[in-house]
């Protein structure tokens, strides 16, 4: 259907919907911009159908300044999004993922806030042999970015394994009901090995796409699975999240929430970041059903004329809860039943050793910013390739950029013990409550996005904040703390208890009191704060922290109790209430 706003108007559609309505279902001239020698670069229109494909063009912006001096185009290399449904890979796959970065890649293994893997730094001659590997492997790009359903979160739960299994196993449903249904990614990067015989006839039997149609969603969406206690999946800033109702040790439906969401952008009042409302119940063998129908009616009134109010947080902002329920339940053919209540605990990770009901082990690393990368002191990364070798369980990426070894068996456990001691990796979690809670997206050199340093500062901050706390005795004091060098929120940093978002080089907006469970939005604190400035404007509140906090009171809770900033839930109240 054409696209109307609220109004009954028929606008001007966005550019990017142009692009995707001329793709001819995703293909545009990426085949051929492959084979274009002249060029480390493919086509700008191209460059927005990749996503849908999983891959991102980027370029080093650390040298680009000298290369446009040396009249040299500049440094064009490509990010690889792995899909990684609820973060679960074999030993081999970890194997394969860590010779990509040595053969293709630029050396780090990155663990995302989605649980999925990202390569980057792979040249454009590359690229292809690149996609055809992964695939090899049993694992694909396909939709891992784009205006489509991305990466299926799971809570990884390794002290509740039969539990994890039926939600692991539903997240690979979603997933796999929502993967698009073009040829077009099996065809560009998997029919041909040389790229030299392209496919240009076309079947005969026209092609659909299903459940998205041939402009599919008017922006990206997003979609977990949890099981209380645990938010590691951080539930409330998805498009759409399915939280777990147990009874009698099985998972007998999900609760489900709508129009989450985290990005923004700076002095645009208009939008804001949004916690997910809770919607309804539905039985496990409904949850396929639900999610179409939630996808189809945002794909047909999204809104498809301004990309910065495409998310279906808007849809249900602008049109109200109880609409968009009886839309979807029109869709469905059915009513949703009550939801049912539930409470989260935490949305961290909990770090060690834990053993599950049929005997078998668990180990949670700790993975600063979800880095795998060897340095001259910690061999990180030769360590978990060593692990993988004899590992005979799985792997999990949580959702905090951590890593779980999953399903040691009891006649494995020494053997990883020692590797573990070898490689530097057995005590890795033992760190500040700070640094344990953190998270930050890749920002510079190669996000183009990023307006400041993300993940390249903040373990220096951290590092200045934590002799702020260890100074007053708050070192093991768990808070939630993220950085984005941009305000679309790739880290989640507006549910944090403190986030920094990038403003410019060097300067970010410093926000506070986000729930320390991921269920309350933080508020803006300060605004284009110098990097030096920081610490100086931190240490009074935690020394009030110290001095004057409830007992069991978290950090988030005390500077709203305190007066720093006020408790926003409402996405629509976001940007009120500032103190300059």
């Amino acid at each position: 259907m054409a696209f109307q706003n609220n109004r009954g108007e028929n606008p001007k559609l966005a550019k990017n919907e142009t692009i995707k309505e001329a793709s001819n279902l995703l293909r545009g001239t990426i085949a051929e911009g492959l084979l274009d020698q002249s060029t480390g670069a493919l086509a700008a229109d191209d460059t927005q159908l990749t996503k849908f494909h999983g891959i991102y063009q980027q370029d080093d912006r650390d040298i680009r300044r000298e290369r446009r001096k040396a009249k040299l185009e500049p440094a064009y290399s490509f990010m690889t999004r792995v899909r990684l449904p609820g973060g679960v890979c074999t030993p081999q796959q970890w194997l394969d993922m860590d010779a990509f970065c040595t053969d293709y890649a630029n050396g780090t293994l990155k663990l995302t806030t989605r649980q999925a893997f990202q390569l980057h730094g792979i040249i454009k001659k590359n690229l292809k042999l690149t996609i055809r590997k992964i695939n090899d492997s049993l694992m694909d790009t396909v939709a891992a970015c784009g205006d489509v359903n991305r990466n299926v979160m799971c809570n990884p739960n390794p002290y509740q394994s039969a539990l994890h299994a039926e939600a692991l196993d539903m997240a690979k449903a979603i997933s796999l009901h929502l993967t698009p249904a073009t040829k077009a990614y099996h065809e560009i990067w998997l029919e041909d090995e040389n790229g030299e015989k392209q496919k240009v006839t076309l079947d005969t039997d026209p092609e659909e796409e299903p459940i998205y149609g041939k402009t599919y969603l008017p922006r990206k969406f997003k979609i977990a699975v949890a099981i209380p206690p645990s938010n590691d999946v951080d539930l409330y800033a998805n498009d759409l999240g399915f939280v777990a109702v147990i009874k009698d040790d099985k998972i007998v439906g999900y609760t489900v929430t709508v129009g989450g969401g985290m990005g923004m952008n700076h002095g645009q009042a208009k939008t804001f970041p949004r916690l997910a409302d809770v919607f309804g119940f539905c039985t496990p063998e409904q949850v396929t059903d639900v999610a179409e129908k939630i996808v189809t009616t945002q794909r047909d009134y999204g809104d498809r004329t301004d990309r910065k109010h495409a998310r279906l947080k808007y849809t249900i902002e602008d049109r109200g809860l109880d609409w968009f329920r009886g839309e979807v339940e029109k869709r469905l053919g059915y009513s949703l039943g009550e939801a049912r209540p539930f409470t989260f605990e935490h949305n961290g990770d909990r770090y060690g050793w834990v053993d599950d009901e049929n005997g078998n082990s668990h180990l949670t690393l700790f993975i600063q910013n979800g880095c795998v990368v060897d340095t001259e002191d910690f061999p990180m990364r030769t360590g978990l390739r060593e692990i993988a070798k004899v590992h005979e369980g799985d792997f999990r990426l949580t959702g905090n950029q951590n890593l779980i070894i999953a399903n040691v068996l009891p006649a494995k456990r020494a053997v990883i013990e020692v590797l573990l001691e070898k490689y530097k990796l057995a005590n890795c979690y033992d760190q500040s409550g700070l640094r344990l809670n953190s998270l930050a997206c890749v920002a510079l050199p190669t996000c183009g996005m990023a307006l400041a340093e993300a993940q390249r500062y903040l373990p220096d901050l951290i590092g200045e904040l934590e002799a702020v706390l260890k100074e007053i005795g708050l070192e093991k004091e768990p808070i939630t703390i993220r950085m984005t060098g941009c305000p679309n929120g790739c880290a989640r940093p507006y549910i944090a208890e403190i986030a920094f978002v990038g403003r410019a080089p060097g300067k970010y907006n410093i926000y506070l009191g986000g729930g320390f469970t991921g269920d309350r939005l933080n508020k803006l604190y300060k605004i284009s704060v110098k990097q030096e400035e920081i610490v100086g404007i931190m240490r009074p509140i935690f020394e009030r922290y110290a001095n004057e906090r409830y007992d069991g009171e978290r950090f988030s809770d005390f500077v709203i109790r305190a007066g720093y900033v006020a408790a926003t839930r409402a996405g629509r109240e976001f940007h009120d209430d500032f103190k300059e």
